[in-house]
C-alpha cells in the first residue's frame, strides 16, 4: 500500500485525498465489544493488566524498601522506559513489517517470563536492587515491540469505524485493572511480601495468550504488510513532520509524559514522606487515580470526535490540577484531587492517541504510533530521575508542582502553535453573555485551505 511519499522524496502538501476519511461511529459506549476478536483481546488484557499493576506497585515499593530513595524509584522507572527512547522507532518498523498478532504472542510471552523471574528472585530472598533494574530494562526492551504492535492491531480487530471507541475501551480496560491490581498488591505486600505479586503477574499472561490463539484470523481487517526496504524509518519521521495535526499532539504528549506522569515517584513519596504511611496507602493512591481514569475512559468512549482543542484544554486542566494537588492541605483533599487528575489525564491520553491514529495512513500506523509511544513513554528516562532528584532534595510537594508547571507551559505553547498553524487567533471578549475566551479564524491568506483543514480537526 502506498503511503503517498517515497523513501527519498520530500513530503508533499496534504490534499483531501491524503487524509483518511472520518469514520462513521456506530454509537454506544461499548460498541467495539460486538466484535468477537476484540472481546477476546479485551478479556485477556484485563487479566494481564491487573497483574501488571500489581507488579508496578510491588516493584516501586520493593525499590523504596531496599534503598529508601525516591531517586532509585525514578531510576527503575527510567530503565523500564529507556529502551522506548532508544529503539522505539525500530519497534514501529517491525510492527508495520510483520503480522501483529504473531508479534504480540511473542512479546506477551516474554513479559510473563520477566514477572516469573522477578518472583523467583524475591521469593528466594536473593533479590537486590540491581536485579529490579535489570528486569525493568528487559521489560522495556520487550515493550518497544509490544506497544506499537498492540496499538496498531486494534484497527485490524475492529475496523476504522470503531477505532476511536476501541482506543477508549482499551484505556478503560487498563484503568479497570488499575482499580484491582494496586489494592491486591498492597494487601499481598503487607501480608506475604512483594514476591507473590510478581508471581501472579507472570501467570496472568496466560489469558492474553489464550485470547490471541482463539481469534478468528478470517475476521481480522487485513492491512498490507510493508515489505523490507531502505529508508522506512526516515520515511515515517518525514510523514509525521509534514503534518501539524500529527506532530503537535505528539510534542504535547511528549512533554506531559516526561514531566507530568511520574506518579510512581510522587505517590510513593507522598505516602512515605508526607503522610508517613505504608504500601497500603500507596496502593490506595493508585486505586483512586484508576477510578478517575476509568470514568474518563468511559466518557471518552461515548465521544464521536477527537478534537485537538479538547486535547490542549484537557492538558491545561491536568497541569493545573497537579499543581493544586501538590499544595493540598490535607489527606482528604489530596485523595479527591487524585480522582480528578486520573480522569483528566486519561482524557489527554485517549484524545491524543485516537486523533493521531485516525489522521494516519494504515501503512504508516505502526511507525507513527511507535513515535507517539516513544515520546510519551520514552521521555520517562529523562523525567523520572530528574523529578525523583527534585523530590528527594526539595520534597514531594515541590516535585509534584514542578511536573505540573512544565506540563502547563507545554500545553499553552502547543495550543498557540496549533492555533497559528490553523489560521486561528485568540479572542477575549468580556461583554456579558458572550464567550469570553475563544479562538477565531484569522484573515484568509494564500494558505487558507490548509488552515481551514487544520481548524476543522482543532
Amino acid at each position: 500500500m502506498s503511503t503517498g511519499h517515497g523513501a527519498d522524496s520530500a513530503p508533499a502538501p496534504n490534499t483531501d485525498d491524503d487524509i483518511p476519511a472520518e469514520p462513521k461511529p456506530r454509537g454506544g459506549t461499548f460498541s467495539s465489544l460486538r466484535v468477537r476478536n476484540y472481546r477476546l483481546f479485551a478479556t485477556g488484557q484485563v487479566v494481564s493488566n491487573t497483574g501488571t499493576w500489581m507488579q508496578r506497585v510491588a516493584q516501586d515499593w520493593l525499590v523504596l524498601s531496599l534503598t529508601g530513595s525516591s531517586t532509585a524509584v525514578g531510576i527503575t522507572t527510567a530503565l523500564q522506559f529507556l529502551p522506548m527512547l532508544l529503539f522505539g522507532l525500530y519497534g514501529g518498523v517491525l510492527a508495520d513489517r510483520y503480522p501483529k498478532r504473531k508479534l504480540l504472542f511473542i512479546t506477551q510471552s516474554a513479559m510473563g517470563l520477566t514477572g516469573l523471574a522477578l518472583a523467583a528472585l524475591t521469593l528466594s530472598g536473593q533479590v537486590q536492587v540491581w536485579h529490579v533494574y535489570v528486569t525493568a530494562f528487559v521489560l522495556g526492551l520487550v515493550t518497544v515491540i509490544d506497544n506499537p504492535a498492540r496499538q496498531a492491531f486494534v484497527v485490524e480487530m475492529v475496523g476504522q469505524d470503531d477505532l476511536r471507541n476501541a482506543v477508549s475501551l482499551n484505556s478503560a480496560n487498563f484503568q479497570s485493572a488499575r482499580l484491582i491490581g494496586p489494592a491486591v498488591a498492597g494487601a499481598l505486600i503487607t501480608a506475604v511480601g512483594s514476591g507473590w505479586a510478581f508471581l501472579l503477574n507472570g501467570v496472568s499472561f496466560v489469558a492474553p495468550l489464550a485470547g490471541l490463539l482463539m481469534m478468528r484470523t478470517s475476521e481480522l481487517h487485513k492491512v498490507d504488510q510493508v515489505p523490507r526496504g531502505k529508508g522506512q524509518l526516515k520515511e515515517g519521521l518525514r510523514y509525521v513532520a509534514g503534518r501539524p495535526e500529527l506532530i503537535w499532539p505528539i510534542v504535547l504528549v511528549g512533554f506531559v509524559g516526561t514531566f507530568g506522569f511520574n506518579f510512581p515517584v510522587w505517590l510513593s513519596a507522598f505516602a512515605n514522606d508526607v503522610y508517613h504511611s505504608d504500601a497500603g496507602t500507596y496502593a490506595l493512591f493508585n486505586t483512586l487515580m484508576a477510578a478517575g481514569s476509568l470514568a474518563g475512559a468511559l466518557l471518552a468512549a461515548r465521544r464521536t470526535t477527537s478534537r485537538l482543542r479538547l486535547l490542549v484544554g484537557a492538558a491545561v486542566i491536568f497541569s493545573l490540577l497537579e499543581m493544586t494537588a501538590a499544595l493540598s492541605p490535607s489527606f482528604g483533599v489530596f485523595a479527591v484531587l487524585l480522582v480528578v487528575i486520573g480522569m483528566v489525564g486519561l482524557t489527554v491520553n485517549v484524545t491524543a492517541n485516537s486523533s493521531v491514529q485516525l489522521a494516519t495512513d494504515p501503512a504508516m500506523r505502526g511507525r507513527v504510533m511507535s513515535l507517539f509511544m516513544m515520546v510519551f513513554m520514552g521521555g520517562t528516562p529523562v523525567g523520572a530521575p530528574l523529578v525523583g532528584w527534585v523530590t528527594d532534595q526539595f520534597g514531594a510537594r515541590v516535585g509534584f508542582f514542578t511536573g505540573g508547571l512544565i506540563s502547563l507551559l507545554a500545553a499553552v505553547g502547543v495550543g498557540l502553535a496549533l492555533a497559528r498553524v490553523g489560521g486561528l487567533r485568540l479572542r477575549i471578549d468580556l461583554r456579558p453573555g458572550h464567550r469570553h475566551v475563544a479562538f477565531v479564524p484569522r484573515a484568509r491568506s494564500a494558505s487558507a485551505g490548509r488552515q481551514e483543514e487544520l481548524a476543522t480537526v482543532a
